[in-house]
């Protein structure tokens, strides 16, 4: 009983976390001389946490083991995807360097003769690297590549924005390491006994449907 009596509220709470995910641009506070969304470090990420201690403790046995309950997904993907953001720091800093740093030819390609970044360029840029790396630090990598302004981003520069975002989203479909829940889902899958294709063959059916879409979409809205 105790457990059908924690499930209402407990889904209230995931819908309150979600809701205060989506008020950082209006709720901010200044912490440690930065501005700092509030939400994000007192709001949803301490509501889910909680649930999580909490349906853990109130949760029977019987019940995770029913579901085939494991720590080892999670664990396997932390795993993996903290080492891609440990990794991607240096690259960030080279990549402050601008054109005259180790990866001044990247720059150089996303960039006219006249300065100015290539939508369409950043786009297949963006999403190739997305390809074998978690899209959060490829994003955050182009995003300085860009220049690393919001304010010129969300303005004048708005298509290059949409290119970063759209090629780190859309292509990190392309591999199990793209995306963290592909690898989670891969994981999960093997624990059952499943049979799933390699990274490679992952490829093959991913790049065969979705290149298409891709090319598609560059002439649409990033040429």
């Amino acid at each position: 009983m105790r457990l059908k009596l924690a499930t209402v509220p407990g889904i209230v709470l995931i819908i309150v976390a979600a809701t205060l995910w989506g008020l950082d641009a209006l709720i901010r506070k200044p912490l440690a001389a930065t501005t700092v969304p509030t939400t994000i470090v007192f709001g949803e990420h301490v509501i889910l946490v909680a649930l999580t201690v909490v349906s853990l403790r109130i949760t029977h046995a019987t019940i995770h083991q029913a579901n085939g309950f494991s720590w080892f997904p999670i664990l396997e993907v932390a795993k993996l995807f903290a080492g891609l953001f440990i990794t991607i720091i240096p690259a960030i800093a080279i990549l402050r360097a601008g054109t005259g740093g180790a990866l001044g030819g990247w720059i150089d390609l996303v960039t006219d003769p006249d300065g100015q970044p290539i939508p369409a360029m950043y786009f297949w840029m963006t999403g190739l690297l997305s390809t074998v790396l978690d899209n959060a630090p490829t994003y955050l990598m182009f995003f300085n590549t860009a220049g690393g302004d919001a304010e010129q981003l969300m303005g004048p520069l708005a298509a290059t924005l949409a290119a970063i975002s759209a090629g780190a989203v859309f292509m990190g479909a392309n591999t199990y390491v793209g995306n963290a829940p592909n690898f989670m889902v891969k994981s999960i899958c093997e624990q059952y006994g499943i049979r799933m294709p390699s990274f490679f063959g992952y490829m093959l059916w991913s790049l065969g449907i979705l290149t298409p879409l891709y090319i598609v979409l560059t002439f649409l809205f990033f040429r």
